[in-house]
């Protein structure tokens, strides 16, 4: 990390265990992503409860170059709220949110984002009902198989002329459509 680690307690005694605590997991988020700039930490104690324990909540904000991550971990329905009343458990639910996001990060940052193919528009040209699949006429006038189970809404519900959508894929005999769903009112 660029800059020193900041830790901050509101409405409870600072801890020195919880501290250690809380510079172990950042070190590793530093040995995970090792562009971090700064990282944030704030634990609050929300309540005091006699019988269910104490409430904390855990905010903690990481500096990459770029942009900054913030994960607020804090219990939002009761039985949460009581599961684990633990300044440690709550700690460690922070940082794994945080490692989650560090790595969706990293993962965005080098370009290895899924993609998804391209959405294309087409119209049904052929269904054969007793046979499991029909034709599609795609944008450029060609034909394309699809199966039964490629249709996302409704095989049975098709009709020659329906506007679809489709994904293009090559099967064992050529282009196909992987994918076909009702689509807008106007393709080609």
């Amino acid at each position: 990390m660029q800059t020193p680690l900041e830790i901050a307690f509101h409405n409870m005694q600072q801890s020195d265990s919880v501290e250690a605590e809380i510079r172990k997991r950042a070190a590793k988020l530093d040995k995970i992503y090792e562009r971090l700039v700064g990282c944030r930490v704030s634990v609050e104690g929300l309540h005091k409860q006699h019988r269910t324990g104490n409430v904390y909540e855990v905010h903690i904000e990481l500096m990459v170059p770029g942009q900054n991550l913030v994960v607020s971990r804090e219990p939002h329905k009761a039985r949460e709220r009581y599961a684990n009343p633990d300044v440690y458990a709550s700690v460690r639910d922070a940082f794994k949110s945080a490692e989650r996001q560090l790595k969706d990060c990293k993962t965005r940052q080098r370009g290895e984002v899924k993609t998804h193919e391209p959405m294309l528009p087409g119209r049904v040209a052929q269904v054969v009902p007793d046979q499991d699949h029909g034709f599609l006429v795609t944008p450029a006038g060609t034909q394309l198989y699809f199966h039964r189970n490629s249709v996302m809404d409704g095989f049975d519900h098709l009709k020659p002329g329906d506007p679809v959508n489709f994904v293009e894929a090559t099967g064992d005999t050529g282009p196909t459509a992987s994918k076909v769903w009702r689509g807008p009112a106007n393709p080609p």
